[in-house]
């Protein structure tokens, strides 16, 4: 930790957390800085939002998450620090689309999300105050990856919302202030200084790297790992490049209603987590295309947020694990869970450490290329509804959220999984390499992940391999 002097001030400088350097080394590896914008937009129905107000509250809550005020810069040694600014005094501008049709304001926004923002000691993050048709109103937020993620995002929108209806209607207590960015901090960056906590953690990646060589296994019937065996002569090659034209898009299935209360309920009577219910439907699926592969890996991001100042200081949190299981087809779609559920629960006791230093010790360890790696796909599952953000004072405000694509992806596919704002059943978001990755191979990698989820929900007695045989 340094101190610098910007123009005769003087401020307080922090290295990068791990969690960072995960976005810094993808960033670096693109040339595209775009590719750290996570655009997003929050709007209900209420025609006579006061806009004066709700900038007002926009400025409370920019003063309140330490986080919306970092700024990157280089030291004298050419390494990118990070530091906070006392007040965030920019203007906040206010765009009306209410003679637009929907659909073209939010191909607009679209069009600012792939905008980047650039790590060069400016603000990390825009907000626009919005009018849309039919009544519409409400926030778009762009905001740089290494300063924010889902979490902070819902907290920050959250926070705002709250103290607005606080502000202009009656008995509805104001929000609770986020805990320090800065505090949290400070204990990333004293676990990194070689604590017993990461020698711990990282005792167990090591015994991870005893096991034989994973992998990879692909989201389609087209197995590209196959493909990069004939192109490089190597008929033992196990990892593949996963990355290509990087031009990215973004494609929503909405599961329905009752199989969305369907999935909900059969977690909830088997204190199973959806989380583990998706990531055994796609290490199935991928097994499936695979040929009946019994070793499969997946990518599982990490919020890490399990104490109160973790999942309230903002910031981002994410990292991202290889999650690696072994299942025999005779396993009971139950059996299965409870291996999977396991395997994520060891994951996440340790998912602290450093993924880009794994990701070196892997590489060395298995002698694979760079670049290559055995996941396709990766999947993070948002628990934290949209409803969650207004509450229970305004249930009769109808909202809608949005995740505008910022244009890029480093992996073919980043899945997403949500609750909509509307009936909290679950969404469906695909990030897919848009020139790599096709529509028809999106599609059937949707249609066989609930084709596997709900064949095991409705039998968990049934076999591994009867569901593999079925679908």
């Amino acid at each position: 930790m340094k101190e610098l002097n910007f123009n005769g001030a003087v401020v307080q400088t922090y290295p990068l957390t791990a969690a960072q350097r995960v976005h810094w080394y993808t960033v670096s590896a693109c040339h595209r800085e775009e590719l750290l914008n996570i655009a997003t937009g929050f709007y209900i129905e209420y025609a006579d939002v006061d806009f004066d107000a709700l900038r007002d509250c926009i400025r409370d809550g920019y003063q309140k998450f330490e986080a919306m005020r970092l700024r990157f810069t280089k030291d004298e040694e050419g390494n990118l620090v990070q530091y906070l600014v006392p007040t965030e005094d920019r203007e906040i501008r206010f765009v009306d689309f209410s003679s637009w049709r929907e659909e073209d304001a939010h191909e607009e926004m679209k069009r600012w999300s792939r905008v980047p923002i650039h790590m060069d000691g400016g603000p990390m993050n825009e907000i626009v105050m919005v009018r849309l048709p039919n009544r519409y109103n409400g926030l778009y937020m762009k905001v740089h990856h290494m300063t924010m993620d889902s979490t902070a995002i819902i907290g920050f929108y959250s926070y705002v919302l709250n103290l607005y209806c606080h502000r202009k209607f009656e008995n509805i207590d104001p929000p609770k202030p986020p805990k320090s960015y800065l505090q949290q901090l400070k204990l990333d960056l004293a676990y990194e200084q070689n604590s017993p906590a990461m020698e711990l953690d990282r005792k167990f990646w090591m015994e991870k790297l005893e096991q034989p060589e994973p992998i990879y296994t692909p989201f389609s019937p087209r197995n590209r790992l196959l493909e990069l065996r004939e192109q490089m002569g190597n008929p033992n090659l196990r990892a593949c490049y996963p990355t290509g034209d990087i031009e990215a898009d973004i494609v929503v299935y909405d599961l329905e209603d009752e199989p969305s209360k369907a999935l909900a309920a059969f977690s909830r009577e088997h204190r199973v987590p959806v989380a583990s219910i998706l990531l055994l439907g796609l290490r199935t699926v991928f097994s499936k295309f695979a040929g009946g592969e019994k070793d499969v890996s997946l990518k599982n991001a990490v919020a890490r947020r399990g104490t109160l100042l973790e999942s309230q200081s903002g910031g981002t949190r994410i990292h991202f694990w290889p999650l690696r299981t072994i299942i025999e087809p005779e396993t009971s779609f139950l059996d299965a869970l409870k291996i999977v559920q396991a395997a994520e629960n060891d994951l996440l006791r340790h998912a602290n450490y450093d993924p880009i230093r794994y990701m070196g010790e892997v590489g060395a360890h298995y002698g694979i290329p760079q670049g290559t790696s055995y996941d396709s796909t990766t999947l993070t599952y948002q628990p934290v509804s949209a409803a969650a953000l207004k509450g229970r004072q305004i249930p009769d405000m109808n909202f809608k959220s949005m995740w505008y694509s910022n244009g890029v992806a480093m992996q073919h596919i980043y899945i997403t999984v949500m609750h909509r704002p509307t009936d909290n059943g679950f969404s469906f978001h695909f990030e897919y390499q848009k020139n790599v990755v096709s529509q028809d191979e999106i599609q059937k990698l949707y249609y066989y992940l609930c084709r596997t989820i709900f064949r095991g929900i409705e039998d968990p007695n049934r076999t591994i391999g009867e569901i593999l045989d079925w679908i």
